[in-house]
């Protein structure tokens, strides 16, 4: 399969395939142990990604609070500022099925810690990394909902934190992008707090009406993230559970007349032709029954999957970034939204790795398994926040 469709970063480094090789083999370990009835699925990879330690940062302060009702983690440069500090509301990805804040200098789930305190310290920002509710075990809108509440307490008590409420921004990977995306468009018509300065997406996923787009097809089984596996989290988050895997991944899970609805945003003819050229073949409207569609219609609420809300939310939103890996299967959700808000009139800055995969900004810092797109991207993320 790499050499069929040229694969190429995995080639530069056989060791870069070790990590990923991991994760994955840590997903095969679960179902094993899952049917054996000793853990779920879920549980064991949540536990192997959970080993990482970290000591204390001499640059950071970095302290444990709750925002309203919702765990947070605060990072805030050490460093005096002659002015008051830019503000980041981040959400960390793992299909909202993974991640956490996990304990100081102790465990840590996943590399979000070493991500947010990197983009604290270089960016001179306090961040603020949201520890919303999982899935399964809570449903759609949980997640969503825990980071809306923990951005507006944010937003009423900037003064606490001495940041500056002209340049606060949303940011997250993944399932996080997703979430930034919502939180962004629910704040953006609100007179009652601080506008955001910026959004900054990382391969998020905005959809889940088309797992057919070119993106999906071309990368459909290129880690970490695969096809159907993104379908598996999307319907994790909706329903707790994915009994209706098969008829996503085909297309048969939404009626053709709400998918001609929306295809004026989520269509392959939105994506420029170089991303079809690793091959793309166009696929028909297929047919959805009323029991299937009953139980996935709300993935037509933008809070669930923000390219489809309407063009007036669009157009309030703030100057936004937005990266996309070429090997990736969420590529083409975040070059439909650049699209979108182009159209509308957002200024955004869009910043493509085409030696990129799903999750690479993760493995920015570790040693040999590192890849230096990873810490291109990140770079690039922090030179926008420096720029605002």
């Amino acid at each position: 399969y790499l050499y069929n469709y040229s694969i190429l970063p995995f080639l530069w480094k056989a060791q870069g395939l070790l990590s990923e090789l991991s994760v994955l083999f840590a997903f095969e370990q679960g179902k094993i142990l899952e049917n054996f009835g000793i853990c779920t699925q879920v549980s064991f990879v949540r536990y192997v990604q959970g080993r990482k330690t970290l000591g204390a940062d001499p640059k950071l302060f970095i302290k444990d609070l709750w925002f309203e009702k919702v765990p947070v983690r605060i990072y805030q440069p050490k460093a005096p500022s002659a002015s008051q500090r830019r503000g980041v509301m981040f959400f960390h990805g793992g299909g909202w099925v993974f991640g956490s804040l996990g304990k100081i200098c102790t465990r840590n789930i996943s590399t979000h810690e070493e991500l947010c305190r990197f983009i604290a310290r270089e960016s001179e920002s306090v961040v603020v990394s949201v520890g919303y509710r999982l899935a399964p075990e809570h449903k759609y809108p949980a997640a969503y909902e825990d980071c809306l509440n923990a951005s507006q307490h944010f937003l009423q008590h900037l003064q606490h934190y001495g940041v500056d409420p002209a340049r606060v921004t949303v940011c997250g990977d993944s399932a996080g992008g997703n979430l930034a995306a919502a939180v962004s468009q629910t704040l953006a018509g609100r007179s009652d707090l601080p506008r955001l300065r910026a959004q900054i997406l990382i391969y998020p996923g905005l959809q889940a009406l088309d797992f057919n787009l070119p993106s999906y097809q071309q990368n459909r089984g290129v880690p970490l993230l695969f096809r159907e596996r993104a379908a598996f989290y999307m319907l994790q988050y909706l329903n707790g559970n994915a009994t209706k895997l098969e008829e996503v991944l085909e297309g048969s899970h939404i009626p053709p007349d709400i998918k001609l609805k929306y295809q004026k945003w989520v269509s392959p003819d939105n994506i420029p032709e170089e991303f079809k050229v690793r091959g793309y073949k166009p696929r028909v409207l297929l047919d959805c029954t009323t029991e299937v569609y009953e139980t996935v219609k709300r993935f037509c609420e933008p809070t669930l999957c923000p390219l489809l809300a309407e063009d007036t939310i669009i157009q309030q939103l703030p100057e936004s970034f937005i990266l996309t890996c070429e090997y990736d299967v969420l590529r083409d959700d975040g070059l439909l939204y650049k699209k979108r808000l182009e159209d509308n009139g957002v200024q955004v800055t869009w910043y493509h790795l085409e030696d990129g995969f799903h999750g690479i900004i993760n493995s920015f810092n570790s040693g040999w398994l590192s890849f230096p797109a990873g810490k291109r991207g990140l770079d690039s993320i922090v030179n926008f926040l420096r720029s605002l």
